[in-house]
């Protein structure tokens, strides 16, 4: 298998749990349970991915 290239972007429309827990400061257990709570859980065969933008608004309308 090839080994994924490291791309530096500013705006990035989805991101893998390891991105998803940065993006968020937290562990990623945590991380994939905000992202399954957002609906924002992509697959594209065995890669699994989180859109930002919904995990963004799910983070909006649970803020007080």
């Amino acid at each position: 298998m090839r080994e994924t290239k490291i791309r530096n972007t500013n705006q990035r429309i989805a991101v893998d749990i390891e991105g998803l827990s940065a993006m968020l400061s937290c562990g990623n257990a945590t991380a994939r349970k905000i992202g399954e709570d957002a609906r924002a859980r992509i697959t594209i065969g065995r890669r699994v991915l989180y859109s930002v933008s919904k995990v963004e608004r799910y983070l909006n309308e649970i803020s007080i």
